[in-house]
């Protein structure tokens, strides 16, 4: 799939790091470092701004080397770019540790997985087909 692409940032575009990769690292594009105290949040540039084809979407979502060792994540994962927006990338990074976090300029602050979707038609019924399961959530089929 071909995506347009303007990249205004100081670093290479997103890419696959190997050819079973599904996401790209995306990079903080910042002129300053970005400190991020524990349990604050912000919202942080890419550079890059995308025209996906209509019935794909892009995530954005946590980097796991970020999350297990520093305590930081994506707030909203994932994050949903639709095909009709036009604006640059930004990822809302959330520090969840108990210690400062800096940001530098170029540092890999999430991945970007590119995905097919379908827009659902609802039908309004007054009742459901009945399974096995029925209403039971949350927890309802065990824990093994």
């Amino acid at each position: 799939m071909k995506i347009k692409v303007i990249n205004k940032s100081t670093h290479a575009l997103p890419h696959y790091e190997t050819i079973a990769s599904a996401g790209m690292d995306l990079r903080a594009n910042i002129t300053e470092p970005i400190t991020l105290k524990p349990l604050a949040r912000a919202i942080v540039p890419t550079g890059i701004f995308m025209e996906l084809p209509i019935g794909t979407e892009a995530q954005v979502r946590p980097r796991s080397g970020l999350a297990a060792k520093k305590g930081v994540t994506v707030l909203n994962a994932p994050g949903t770019i639709d095909a009709d927006y036009r604006g640059e990338v930004g990822v809302i990074l959330v520090n969840l540790s108990n210690e400062d976090f800096v940001i530098e300029n170029g540092e890999r602050i999430a991945q970007m997985v590119i995905g097919q979707h379908s827009q659902a038609q609802w039908e309004e019924v007054t009742e459901l087909s009945s399974t096995e399961r029925g209403v039971g959530g949350f927890g309802s089929t065990g824990v093994k």
